[in-house]
């Protein structure tokens, strides 16, 4: 009897063993199978001043605001850029995970910009790899300032494809091609339709430091009587503290709407024009499910 109980044990243990073998090995099929979202290529849905492929949460809102100071090269006088300052104030709000919409005010121009994105595709890791992240942007913009105007005249439209990808945990890369239309451009000669084209980039310092920068490249002769205008490019820090992400910067751009800074960038490195700005993003959370401030 005993060798007949501990041949029984033998065999359910075998069997217990086997079975737990088989569940392990289904398991690991199905995660072999899976598509794994690449999370945070871009820790806000800006780069600098252009927009990133990343959009807000479902019935998460960002609350943002930007300043733009004075050029450096204006001075100790004016305690170089210092004592100027234009302002963007917007609100980004999730319809879902995928499809954001956004509204601003900028002190320059006295301009509301509308906008929406829709994450469009998804990079992702596993056995089913999606390389990329693509985003599809689509805005308005109406510079209030010159009250002489036609409604019609004071309206400019933006479209873009973002496409971004994640290098590793530290290194994210993005191309932006851009059509830009302005129903009246604000220098006579200059043209309605704007081609331009952004690249961008963010290097992870450490797990809430950031370098980012980029440069947008527009189509068009450089003519400083046709247009006055240069090519857009910015560096700067992301600063992740919780709720907050701080984002440092140097640009060529006062501007800080898609209008502003591809169409209409005054300034040159080469000669100094460069202002020192900073975006402050703080985001909150709408969901019933999670009442405290999203992180």
């Amino acid at each position: 009897m005993k060798i007949l109980r501990i041949v029984i044990m033998l065999m359910c243990s075998a069997t217990m063993a086997y079975a737990q073998d088989d569940l392990l090995n289904e398991l690991s099929k199905q995660d072999s199978a899976q598509k794994i979202p690449v999370a945070a290529t871009f820790k806000s849905t800006r780069v600098v001043n252009g927009h990133s492929v990343e959009t807000m949460k479902k019935k998460h809102m960002d609350f943002r605001i930007s300043h733009r100071f004075g050029r450096l090269n204006s001075g100790a006088y004016n305690f170089f850029g210092l004592d100027q300052a234009t302002m963007r104030m917007g609100f980004e709000y999730g319809l879902t995970d995928d499809f954001m919409i956004g509204v601003g005010r900028s002190t320059s121009q006295k301009a509301y910009d509308f906008f929406g994105k829709y994450k469009l595709l998804k990079q992702t890791s596993g056995a089913r790899t999606v390389p990329i992240s693509v985003t599809l942007f689509g805005g308005m913009a109406i510079a209030t300032v010159n009250k002489e105007l036609e409604f019609q005249d004071m309206i400019s439209y933006t479209a873009q494809v973002l496409i971004g990808r994640k290098f590793g945990e530290k290194l994210s890369l993005q191309l932006s091609p851009t059509y830009l239309y302005r129903n009246r451009p604000d220098v006579i000669g200059d043209k309605k339709i704007l081609l331009a084209v952004g690249i961008g980039g963010r290097y992870k310092l450490s797990k809430r430091v950031s370098l980012n920068g980029e440069y947008f490249y527009t189509a068009r002769e450089k003519n400083t009587v046709t247009a006055p205008y240069y090519d857009s490019m910015s560096f700067g820090v992301d600063i992740e503290t919780g709720g907050h992400v701080f984002q440092l910067h140097f640009t060529n751009s006062l501007g800080m709407i898609e209008k502003q800074f591809i169409g209409e960038t005054a300034g040159t490195w080469g000669k100094g024009d460069i202002h020192y700005g900073f975006n402050l993003s703080r985001t909150f959370s709408f969901d019933k499910r999670n009442r405290k401030v999203a992180h």
